[in-house]
C-alpha cells in the first residue's frame, strides 16, 4: 500500500460537510491518503463526466463510415482525448469544405486541434464544482442533441432504407476474406464508444458518497450510452440513400456529414454538425478532466517525472499542473497527424485496445485470483459478480 501523501498547501478538507463526507474521508484514509481534492461532485455529475467520456456522438460519428464498410449495417446495428479532439478538428474541416470550395489541409486541421486542446485546458483549470455543472449540461446536450439529429434527418430524408437493409445487410469493403475478422473490425466502433467509463473511478476522490455514486455512474453511463447510441445508429442507417456516394466515397470527407447534407440541405446540415461538434467538445473536456486526475494520482505516489510539481493543487484544490501536462502530452501525440492520417487511425486503435486491456486486468484478478478473498464494498453485484466478470472479459478479448 502506498504511504500517505503530504497534504498540499491548498488544505486538507473538502468543501462538503456531514456524515457522507466523513465516510468518504475515512475510506480514503484506509487506502493511505488524506483528503486533498475538493469533494463537491454529486453522483449525477460523476455520471455526467463518465457519460461525456463515452460520448456516443464523439465515438460513433468519426468511425461510422469505416464501420459500415467492415461488416455493413448488420455489424453496426447489432454490435453497436487526443483522438477525440482530432476527430472534432476533422468534423470542423468537413463543415468548412461543405459550405465553401476551400479544402483545409492537415496543417489547418492540426491548428484547429491545438486550439481545441487549449480550450480544454482553460475549462479544466476551473473548479471541480464548475466542471461538474459543465458535465451535467453535457448529459442533456448529448441526449437531446441525439434525439434532434435522429428526428430531423429521418423526417427530411426523401428515400429511406428498408428494415431489411438496416438489420440484415452485410458489407465487406476491407479487402479481408475472413468474415469473422471483418466483423471484429466493425466492433471497434462500439468498443471505442463503450470506453472511458472508468472516469467515474478517476473522479471518486471528488465525488460525494463515492463508494456508491462512482459505481452507479459507470452503470448509468453504459446503459444510457448503449440505448441512445443504438437509436442514433438505427436512425442514421435508415437515412442512407446511396451507400457508395455517402459511405464509401463521401464528397465532404465524413460519411455522416454527407448524409446530413444530402438529406437536409446545407443549412440544416451545418446545424446538425454543430450539435456533434458541441458533443465532441464536451467529450474532450471530460476526458481531459479524468486523465488529469490519473496524472495527479500517479504523481502523488511519485510514479512520474516531475511528480512534485504535477501533484500540486491550486487554491481551489484542483490539479491544474496535471491538466496542462495532459494538454502538452496530447499536443505531442497529435504531431504525427501532420505527416500521415494513418497515424491518427493508429492512435484511435491503440487507445481502444490499450484502455480495454487496462479494464481486463483488474477484472481477471477479481474473478481468478481474488474470487474467494475479495471483500466487497457498499456497492457490489453479489452472486452475479463472477458471471458479469466472465462476460466482460469475453467482450474485451
Amino acid at each position: 500500500m502506498s504511504k500517505k501523501s503530504e497534504v498540499d498547501d491548498a488544505g486538507s478538507t473538502g468543501s462538503s460537510s456531514g456524515s457522507l463526507y466523513d465516510q468518504d474521508r475515512v475510506i480514503l484514509e484506509r487506502l493511505g491518503y488524506k483528503q486533498s481534492l475538493d469533494r463537491s461532485l454529486s453522483a449525477f455529475s460523476n455520471f455526467g463526466v463518465t457519460f461525456s467520456c463515452c460520448s456516443i456522438l464523439a465515438g460513433l460519428t468519426p468511425l461510422y463510415g469505416d464501420a459500415l464498410q467492415s461488416g455493413g449495417p448488420m455489424t453496426v446495428i447489432w454490435v453497436a482525448i487526443a483522438s477525440t479532439d482530432l476527430a472534432m478538428a476533422q468534423f470542423l474541416a468537413s463543415l468548412v469544405s461543405m459550405s465553401s470550395s476551400y479544402n483545409p489541409n492537415t496543417y489547418v486541421i492540426f491548428a484547429i486541434y491545438v486550439c481545441i486542446l487549449l480550450l480544454h485546458g482553460v475549462v479544466n483549470s476551473m473548479t471541480v464544482r464548475l466542471n461538474g455543472l459543465f458535465n451535467n449540461m453535457s448529459v442533456w446536450w448529448h441526449v437531446f442533441g441525439t434525439a434532434t439529429i435522429v428526428v430531423v434527418v429521418l423526417a427530411m430524408t426523401p428515400h429511406r432504407q428498408s428494415a431489411e437493409f438496416v438489420f440484415t445487410t452485410w458489407v465487406n469493403n476491407t479487402g479481408w476474406s475472413s468474415s469473422f475478422y471483418v466483423f471484429m473490425l466493425g466492433l471497434l466502433q462500439s468498443q471505442y464508444t463503450l470506453s472511458g467509463y472508468d472516469s467515474a473511478a478517476h473522479m471518486a476522490e471528488e465525488t460525494q458518497n463515492a463508494s456508491t455514486g462512482g459505481p452507479m455512474g459507470i452503470i448509468m453511463a453504459i446503459v444510457t450510452a448503449s440505448v441512445v447510441g443504438w437509436v442514433f445508429l438505427v436512425g442514421m442507417t435508415f437515412s442512407i440513400m446511396d451507400f457508395d456516394t455517402q459511405i464509401v466515397s463521401p464528397a465532404v470527407g465524413v460519411a455522416l456529414s454527407q448524409i446530413f447534407l444530402d438529406s437536409c440541405g446545407l443549412r440544416v446540415a451545418i446545424f446538425l454538425i454543430l450539435v456533434i461538434l458541441g458533443a465532441q467538445f464536451f467529450c474532450g473536456s471530460a476526458l481531459t478532466l479524468a486523465s488529469s486526475r490519473m496524472v495527479y494520482a500517479f504523481a502523488r505516489d511519485g510514479a512520474l517525472p516531475m511528480s512534485e510539481r504535477l501533484h500540486k493543487l491550486n487554491k481551489e484544490k484542483s490539479p491544474v499542473a496535471a491538466v496542462w501536462f495532459n494538454i502538452a502530452f496530447c499536443f505531442i501525440l497529435g504531431l504525427p497527424y501532420i505527416w500521415s492520417e494513418t497515424a491518427y487511425s493508429a492512435i484511435v486503435s491503440v487507445n481502444t485496445i490499450a484502455s480495454s486491456i487496462s479494464y481486463l486486468i483488474p477484472i481477471l484478478c477479481r474473478i481468478i485470483l481474488a474470487r474467494n478473498t475479495f471483500e466487497p464494498g457498499p456497492f457490489n453485484l453479489g452472486r452475479f459478480s463472477t458471471p458479469v466478470g466472465i462476460i466482460s472479459s469475453a467482450w474485451i478479448v
